[in-house]
């Protein structure tokens, strides 16, 4: 269990790929920009403090993305943490490209993902990237056309593991017949489970999955409903068991809130350290 000084340690952990070793609660990088995930936040000196606090609170999984800024957050991530520890994976991703605030666009085309990953290697001050996944599968391009770019960016060791984001079941089976793939990031949280047959498949074959938008509770969190009635037995915030029942969910559940400030980080990082009973957690599923 962690201690008290790394909450992030209750969380247990999850081999990536099956040799890269994290703490399950991990942090998402995407809130550290500015708004519509674009350009600078308004305090980036506050944004560093929340990526080294993350580590000190025992999070060794990182998540962040080209896009995010873009480059903002890949170079906040750098600025705060290099050089890296051992223990610390920082996973990041490329397909998505931004004309504005708010807007993101797929592009696949290799020469493009080769462009984007060399930078984020430039960005992060790094020689190879732990995970890559693929933001979006662009309809436009061959999915091999694709893949095959990351396998051989791969292969001469600029990547270690690939992902997919945002991808069906059939997606999935599609792309592990091109190259190994290690994990799967969709939307998912207690309110919306749209995704659970990836989910399942993904705890079948042992992919990590990694819920983005991981917090949101919707009605469930009104006065007098069930996250604020477990949530007043557990004295945590109806945020907290979100996060606790996606941990409980499943051994290859990596969730990553993401937030601006230290305060609220350490409110989500707490929440692995939540013990949900079996009667609450079915309470909670039922719930939703």
């Amino acid at each position: 269990m962690g201690s008290s000084s790394q909450p992030a340690k209750a969380s247990g952990t999850y081999r990536i790929g099956g040799d890269l070793q994290v703490d399950r609660l991990g942090y998402g990088a995407m809130q550290l920009t500015g708004p519509g995930v674009w350009g600078d936040p308004k305090d980036p000196a506050e944004a560093v403090r929340v990526l080294r606090r993350a580590y000190e609170l025992g999070v060794t999984f990182i998540d962040t993305a080209d896009s995010y800024g873009p480059f903002v957050s890949e170079l906040l991530i750098r600025e705060a943490l290099h050089p890296y520890a051992d223990d610390l994976v920082i996973a990041t991703k490329a397909g998505l490209t931004r004309s504005g605030p708010g807007d993101w666009r797929p592009v696949g085309r290799p020469e493009y993902l080769r462009q984007q990953c060399e930078l984020s290697l430039r960005h992060l001050g790094v020689e190879s990237i732990g995970l890559y996944q693929l933001h979006r599968i662009d309809a436009k391009v061959p999915l091999e056309d694709q893949l095959g770019e990351l396998a051989l960016l791969q292969q001469e060791g600029k990547i270690r593991h690939i992902g997919l984001s945002e991808v069906t079941v059939a997606q999935i089976e599609a792309a592990q017949q091109i190259t190994p793939i290690v994990s799967v990031q969709n939307l998912y949280n207690l309110a919306d489970r749209s995704a659970e047959d990836v989910l399942d498949h993904c705890e079948r074959h042992d992919l990590a999955f990694i819920p983005w938008f991981p917090i949101a509770t919707g009605n469930l969190a009104k006065p007098g409903g069930p996250l604020d009635a477990i949530a007043t037995g557990h004295d945590a915030t109806p945020a907290q068991l979100a996060l606790a029942w996606l941990l409980r969910r499943s051994p290859v559940m990596l969730p990553i809130p993401g937030t601006s400030s230290v305060g609220h980080l350490e409110e989500n990082v707490a929440a692995a350290q939540v013990q949900l009973t079996d009667e609450e957690y079915d309470a909670l599923a039922k719930a939703a």
